[in-house]
């Protein structure tokens, strides 16, 4: 998406999706007229896909999870009691629906690396891309739940860096079959001679690594992508060296414009240390958005989503070591801990020791309406949006929901036709594009300068590649 001097920055506009309940925003889903519960209907997702695509939006962001939330209160209880993130079924069985309903809707869907083998899901992710001709992206993440790891198999989580270690590998393995297997111009369908493909233009990638060991050759022919967009969501140190490495698209930001300059500051240097540049990312950060036809109405509306906003699920998504409200609001957070009997050393570093029970309660209720966040009228909300746009370098939004499907379609009908009025959303193109030409108004593939990019046309792929080392323990 290279601008000119005078022309404006367009928003990448993502709705924030969940295959599950309560995704984010914890206690709405009973309010009325709220359609989470419907989650497991396909008409739920062909709904949401339509107002979506209608409205102008450039993709759904759909996160996931590979364990339940049971550190709070000792067990999943009150995950479940909330719907917490469980039941949750797989996002990437919900795309094709969405795809079947829309022509230009973008799709990132979230898998992890630390679980699975890299073969079988590089298959699924080329017939994705297939299956929605070209709409597809990875949200690329290693889990970090206890019980994820309880549930492949392992006794403890895996360690952070080291988690990072092996998607560095994984992520190498999956760029041989989808850039490096099949030439382009492999597949043939030769009618006259009944050659579907030639033999001679797909190859073993043979990956022999400390992790995994790949034959190939990737069992799909070159899809309109080949590699799915790149996402990720990261902080640490560890995850913005692979994000300089890897990602397209950076799920980012922090409580201030400094947090997220700061933040997309550090993963463009990252990226400049693995020979790419600044117009090779996009930075995107999770946005609160209330907008009603009148302030009073946005205001109204926000009061009832707070009103109802669950503290215990707020407290079960966090982990929360300890059950706060079953302690005066006026203890301080050390006397809390000390009659749970919990070391302070498990005190989260968000919270003060010394701060009362009452005040870290209600600071945890309004946690996430920081910066990126904004209650009122169409023009109030599109001014902010343009704030973070030209001042501080943020390039789109993931839209959090508080209401399923009024968060999205308040934002297509309200202001989606300011922000047009303004030219930062463009009108669809008469044909329909690939994610990754929509992001970044280039071609669908990746640029010559990302790591994949080595493996086209059979080449190096038994040269090893430097691997990414953080100096965990294995």
């Amino acid at each position: 998406m290279t601008r000119g001097k005078q022309e404006k920055k367009r928003l990448i506009l993502n709705l924030f999706e969940m295959n599950t309940v309560s995704h984010i925003k914890h206690g709405l889903w009973p309010l009325p007229g709220n359609n989470r519960h419907r989650f497991n209907e396909p008409a739920y997702w062909t709904e949401l896909a339509e107002i979506l695509e209608d409205g102008g939006f450039t993709g759904v962001f759909l996160a996931d999870v590979v364990g339940a939330y049971d550190t709070f209160r000792g067990g999943i209880a009150t995950a479940l009691v909330e719907g917490l993130q469980i039941p949750s079924n797989d996002p990437l069985l919900v795309v094709p629906i969405m795809a079947q309903a829309t022509k230009h809707l973008g799709f990132g869907v979230t898998f992890s690396t630390s679980y699975e083998p890299p073969f079988a899901f590089a298959r699924r992710l080329s017939t994705l891309d297939h299956l929605t001709a070209g709409r597809i992206g990875w949200n690329i993440v290693t889990s970090y739940l206890p019980n994820a790891a309880e549930n492949f198999g392992l006794a403890a989580e895996i360690p952070h860096d080291r988690r990072y270690e092996i998607a560095d590998e994984f992520l190498d393995v999956v760029y041989k079959l989808w850039e490096g297997s099949w030439d382009d111009d492999a597949v043939l369908i030769d009618r006259e001679r009944k050659v579907y493909t030639d033999p001679t233009k797909v190859r073993r990638i043979d990956h022999v690594g400390e992790v995994f060991r790949v034959a190939g050759p990737h069992l799909v022919q070159p899809s309109p992508q080949r590699t799915p967009v790149l996402f990720q969501a990261t902080g640490s140190p560890a995850g913005t060296e692979f994000a300089g490495r890897h990602a397209e698209v950076v799920f980012t930001g922090g409580h201030s414009a400094e947090d997220f300059r700061r933040n997309a500051a550090a993963m463009t240097a990252a990226a400049a240390r693995h020979g790419r540049s600044r117009e090779d990312l996009r930075f995107i950060v999770q946005a609160g958005i209330v907008v009603g036809r009148t302030e009073d109405e946005a205001l109204d509306k926000w009061r009832l989503y707070q009103e109802h906003t669950s503290l215990d699920g707020i407290l079960a998504h966090a982990g929360f070591p300890v059950d706060l409200p079953a302690f005066p609001r006026d203890w301080t957070v050390a006397a809390a801990f000390g009659a749970a009997g919990v070391p302070l050393d498990e005190l989260p570093g968000y919270v003060q020791a010394e701060a009362r029970v009452g005040e870290v309660l209600d600071r945890l209720r309004g946690q996430r309406e920081g910066r990126y966040f904004v209650a009122g009228t169409p023009e109030v909300v599109a001014d902010e949006i343009e704030r973070w746009l030209d001042e501080d370098g943020v390039d789109g939004i993931n839209l959090r929901q508080y209401h399923s499907f009024d968060t999205a379609r308040d934002f297509a009908e309200l202001v989606v036709p300011e922000l047009r009025r303004r030219g930062r959303i463009l009108d669809r193109p008469s044909a329909p594009v690939t994610l990754r030409e929509t992001l970044f108004g280039r071609g669908p593939r990746l640029e010559p300068s990302h790591a994949a990019a080595r493996y086209r046309g059979g080449a190096n792929l038994d040269v090893p590649v430097e691997p990414l080392r953080f100096g965990a323990a294995v």
